[in-house]
């Protein structure tokens, strides 16, 4: 039975269309906010089709040293052109793409995952340092 971190998949995301591409400063300034921007497909445009589509991207930030991540956010993606009239027959779509802030005194590691339906769970990681 395989584990769960097992299941994560990583790869260079300027060639693999699943990767979560993280955009966050190397350097923040200590207690003030920073925006974190997570992108599926940035330079390999992922499909936003019902059949094959990004469900959702999850956030967290690992403290170096600390013992456990602290989850900062997650973005639901629900509309891929599903509609009563069938599959991408709807012109409401969503982009799957996440923005958020949050502040830290401690530098670490911004951990992002992503979920396609097809290709399964994606994640990558970028560190920061507090000045």
């Amino acid at each position: 039975m395989p584990r769960f971190h097992e299941l994560f998949q990583s790869a260079d995301w300027k060639q693999e269309k699943h990767v979560p591409v993280i955009e966050a400063p190397e350097k923040v300034k200590k207690g003030e906010f920073f925006d974190v921007k997570v992108t599926i497909g940035k330079e390999v445009a992922h499909p936003n089709k019902t059949e094959h589509h990004i469900r959702w991207i999850t956030v967290f930030f690992q403290p170096r040293e600390g013992k456990f991540p602290y989850e900062i956010g997650k973005a639901e993606f629900a509309a891929h052109g599903a509609s009563t009239d069938g599959p991408d027959k709807s012109t409401v779509y969503t982009h799957h793409r996440a923005v958020l802030s949050f502040k830290t005194d401690k530098p670490g590691t911004i951990l992002a995952s992503s979920y396609c339906n097809i290709h399964g769970v994606w994640e990558n990681a970028v560190d920061i340092e507090v000045e």
